[in-house]
């Protein structure tokens, strides 16, 4: 997801963007635990959309 696309979205539907990240985060950490994922990149990519659905939905609040 681009930074232009997460600019573009209302802070209800970044909250609900950032719950299922951070399930699928779980889900790939988990499965990675067990058995090697194929690509492990996969969770660094995870972890900064996480970061970055965090940075604007706190910049969106500090706008209102």
């Amino acid at each position: 997801m681009k930074n232009s696309e997460i600019k573009a979205l209302e802070i209800e539907e970044l909250n609900e963007k950032l719950r299922a990240e951070e399930d699928g985060i779980q889900k790939l950490k988990f499965a990675h635990a067990i058995s090697p994922i194929e690509n492990p990149m996969k969770i660094r990519e995870a972890k900064k959309l996480i970061a970055r659905l965090k940075t604007e939905i706190r910049a969106k609040e500090l706008a209102k």
